[in-house]
């Protein structure tokens, strides 16, 4: 199976794929809360937001397809030189504020304020989600989109290596063994979610 770029038109495709993948993701749960029924399309809106931030600026997003043209694993990547946010993105972003409430957005920046202090300060791709549908787990998919974006960093003049964040300590060896280096832990305020930031420089 190969890693393709994948356009706008896979958007839902590659929501779905994130939401089997993340569905009891830490950082999803933190974020929305006890929501019980409305929990799993309050989630799809949430990484709906996440998906489309990187296709509405034209950022890498990379899938692998199965048989028929069907999407089992994707990766949704920021380059080195981010972009400013269109209008379409600010109204889908008002539209997950009104989804999710205010308490719910809270969190949601008291993470992403957790994770800023130990953001690598060289030019860098970010691995915002990689994600695997469940069926197709231990396949390898996982390791050839991470093998595509070192790819794409090592090739790219402006860019020393990738970044990522995980909230599942048991992922810290697996991203090791890639090359990745833990660069910071921290908690959010409220303690309900740690996180940790890794590295992996392109000449490692």
């Amino acid at each position: 199976m190969t890693v393709r770029p994948l356009s706008a038109d896979r958007f839902d495709a590659t929501v779905t794929v994130f939401c089997d993948a993340f569905r009891d993701y830490p950082v999803m749960r933190y974020v929305i809360g006890a929501a019980g029924h409305y929990y799993d399309p309050r989630l799809r809106q949430l990484i709906g937001y996440f998906t489309e931030s990187r296709f509405a600026r034209q950022y890498p997003v990379l899938g692998i397809e199965a048989g028929e043209g069907t999407l089992v694993a994707a990766a949704n990547i920021n380059p080195p030189c981010g972009s400013p946010a269109p209008p379409s993105l600010k109204q889908t972003y008002e539209n997950l504020r009104a989804a999710l409430g205010g308490e719910a957005i809270a969190r949601l920046d008291a993470f992403v304020d957790t994770c800023a202090p130990f953001e690598p300060e060289a030019m860098h791709y970010h691995l915002g989600m990689i994600g695997v549908s469940h069926a197709e787990q231990g396949r390898g998919h996982a390791r050839r989109l991470l093998d595509a974006l070192h790819r794409m960093s090592r090739d790219d003049p402006e860019s020393s290596g990738v970044s990522l964040t995980t909230e599942t300590p048991r992922n810290l060896p697996l991203y090791e063994h890639f090359g990745y280096r833990v660069l910071g832990h921290g908690a959010t305020p409220d303690g309900g979610l740690e996180t940790w930031t890794l590295f992996r420089a392109d000449d490692d």
